[in-house]
C-alpha cells in the first residue's frame, strides 16, 4: 500500500524556515501503530494524518503525533493541514475566505483559510481557552540556573515568572532582552536539583517583549528536561498558555489585542504567529491564531497491506 504524504514549512512564506509539518492527507485506513510508526520514521517534530469520517467537505479529523507520542492539540500542524489540503485540492476553496472545522483530540476547531486566485495565502484558527495559573515557581536564583543566564536578565518588574497550564502546564519565564532568550542553555543538572521539578512544570516557554524584528513584538522559545539542547521546537502548542499568561496580569486590558511572536531567528527556521485575542476578563480566552506556509515537498510512503 502506498499513501501519498507532503511536507510543508509554516509561519513563513520562505522554503527551509519555519517549522517543517509532514501531512498525509488520507489517512483513514491507517491504524494508531502505523501513524506512530510513519511519524518516527518521518522524525519531524509533528506528523498529521487527516481522515474525513463525516464525510462533510467543510470537516476533517486530525491525529497528531511527535516522534514518540500522539499529542492532543498542536497549533503549527492546524496552518499545515489546512494549507496542503487547499493546495492539493482536498479542500475546494470558495471564495475570498473559505472555513472548515478541523477536529482534534481536545475538540472541534474552526478554521479559516484566506485565498487569491485559487491559492491558499493565510490560515487562521479560531480556539477558546480555560486555563490554570500558579504564581509559586522557582527562585529567581533557580530559573538563573538551570537557564544558564543571570538573574538580573529575568524581568520581575513589568512581568513575572508564572506557571500556565491549558491542560499542559508551562513554566512562563520572561527576560529583559531577546539575546537572552537566543543565548539561554537548559542545564538538566540545576533543574534537577531545583525547585522547578516538584512543580507541575513540563516545559519552559522563555520569552521577551523586545525582538529586533519589526514584524513581531515576542520572542519566544521553549526549552525544558525533554528537549535537546541545541532544539529550537515550535512553539504554538505553548501560545493558548502564553495568551492566558498575559492576559493574567492586571495592565492588561480587556478587549482585542492584535500582535505577533517570532521563534528561532534568520540563521535558526525563524516562524512568525499573528494573533488577535479578546480578553473580556473572564476565565475563557477566545484566541485567533494565523500565518503563512509553503509547499517544501511531496512523496508516497510504501507500507505493507
Amino acid at each position: 500500500m502506498a499513501i501519498n504524504y507532503y511536507i510543508a514549512d509554516v509561519f513563513t512564506n520562505k522554503i527551509f524556515s519555519g517549522a517543517q509539518i509532514a501531512v498525509f492527507p488520507h489517512a483513514d485506513k491507517l491504524t494508531d501503530e502505523q501513524m506512530a510508526l510513519i511519524a518516527s520514521e518521518i522524525n519531524l517534530s509533528e506528523t498529521v494524518f487527516v481522515s474525513n469520517p463525516s464525510g462533510h467537505a467543510d470537516a476533517r479529523k486530525m491525529r497528531v503525533f511527535s516522534p514518540l507520542a500522539e499529542i492532543d492539540f498542536a497549533g503549527h500542524p492546524i496552518i499545515a493541514t489546512a494549507f496542503i489540503l487547499a493546495s492539493c485540492g482536498d479542500i475546494e476553496l470558495t471564495g475570498d475566505i473559505t472555513t472548515l472545522t478541523f477536529e482534534q483530540n481536545t475538540g472541534d476547531i474552526e478554521v479559516n483559510i484566506s485565498s487569491s486566485n485559487g491559492k491558499p495565502t493565510f490560515i487562521q484558527f479560531t480556539n477558546k481557552v480555560s486555563s490554570v495559573i500558579d504564581r509559586y515557581t522557582p527562585s529567581i536564583a533557580e530559573l538563573a540556573e538551570f537557564l544558564s543566564i543571570k538573574p538580573e536578565d529575568i524581568d520581575h518588574k513589568k512581568f513575572s515568572t508564572r506557571l500556565v497550564s491549558c491542560g499542559f502546564p508551562y513554566l512562563v519565564v520572561p527576560v529583559w532582552n531577546y539575546e537572552t532568550v537566543r543565548n539561554a542553555k537548559f542545564n538538566f543538572a540545576s533543574w534537577s536539583q531545583s525547585s522547578a521539578p516538584h512543580t507541575a512544570a513540563q516545559e519552559i516557554l522563555l520569552f521577551s517583549a523586545k525582538t529586533p524584528n519589526q514584524d513581531s513584538n515576542f520572542n519566544a522559545r521553549l526549552l525544558g528536561p525533554n528537549i535537546g539542547v541545541h532544539d529550537d521546537p515550535p512553539v504554538g502548542s505553548a501560545m493558548p498558555a502564553f495568551l492566558s499568561y498575559l492576559a493574567s496580569f492586571e495592565f492588561t486590558q480587556q478587549g482585542t489585542h492584535v500582535f505577533a511572536v517570532d521563534r528561532g531567528d534568520a540563521n535558526n527556521r525563524r516562524s512568525v504567529l499573528n494573533i488577535e485575542m479578546d480578553h473580556k476578563g473572564q476565565s475563557e480566552l477566545t484566541l485567533r491564531i494565523g500565518g503563512e506556509a509553503v509547499m517544501v515537498a511531496e512523496g508516497k510512503m510504501h507500507l505493507a497491506d
